[in-house]
């Protein structure tokens, strides 16, 4: 059985992540004795052999709803978020400290894939709605690239999931380099989901109580307060962005 809870796992939190998944696995009653790591996202979201994994919600709503149960979503109780939500944090290089994104979009905007609910579609409609459009787009692959794009000035600004700036400007020292310069509204924060025919139900339970029983180190370094039991239909209702059009 697959279990994946990559999407914020780096060096400095792998630890207080395999005790996460000891936890649940300890509520559950069943499971691998150790989490899935080095895997294809993609292959693990949608294989018959998922038990548990974190995805992002524009794959979720884009491609894998009528492919996987959703189990839960998790609250990490972020600045002007509800309860399960999140956004993305603009962030400029420090010597652009004052600038408006107006004048960030003249510039390049670092983004990590197309399919990103924080990476790429939020920014889009964010920007979209401010009749804004950035000069030219670079594809980096993972969040932390996109703050290493603009720190060493690949690119001009960048969007990133406000839970990865958070673990950015802890353990990161580039991001002295970084200034935030506005958020986008929330919405549905990285949701919890098993193969379609598992028990979602058994899986929440376990994951709610998994949270509880965490120390509170772990929980601060995972950035957990807690479990949201939001519907399917508050991710599919936000909506499929544009694909990126790089500019030569």
């Amino acid at each position: 059985m697959i279990v994946l809870l990559g999407m914020y796992d780096r060096p400095e939190t792998a630890a207080a992540n395999d005790r996460f998944w000891t936890a649940i696995r300890a509520r559950l009653g069943y499971g691998p004795e150790a989490l899935t790591r080095g895997c294809d996202f993609w292959e693990a979201w949608q294989s018959p052999d998922l038990l548990l994994a974190q995805t992002c919600g524009l794959p979720y709503r884009a491609r894998l709803h009528d492919k996987v149960t959703l189990v839960a979503t998790p609250d990490y109780g972020l600045p002007g978020c509800p309860p399960g939500h999140y956004n993305s944090v603009f962030v400029a290089h420090r010597d652009d400290a004052g600038a408006s994104l107006a004048e960030l979009a003249t510039g390049a905007l670092a983004y990590n894939e197309p399919l990103s609910q924080s990476g790429w579609a939020a920014p889009e409609a964010h920007l979209t709605g401010l009749g804004l459009a950035p000069a030219a787009l670079v594809q980096t692959g993972g969040h932390r690239a996109s703050a290493e794009a603009v720190a060493n000035r690949t690119a001009r600004f960048a969007a990133l999931d406000a839970l990865t700036w958070e673990l950015i400007r802890r353990y990161d020292a580039f991001a002295a380099d970084l200034v935030e310069v506005t958020r986008t509204a929330p919405t549905p924060a990285l949701p919890f989901i098993t193969a379609s025919a598992r028990d979602a139900k058994a899986l929440a339970a376990a994951l709610e109580g998994a949270i509880a029983d965490l120390s509170d180190e772990d929980r601060a370094t995972l950035g957990l307060r807690g479990l949201c039991r939001l519907p399917a239909a508050d991710y599919l209702a936000q909506p499929i962005p544009p694909a990126p059009v790089h500019r030569d």
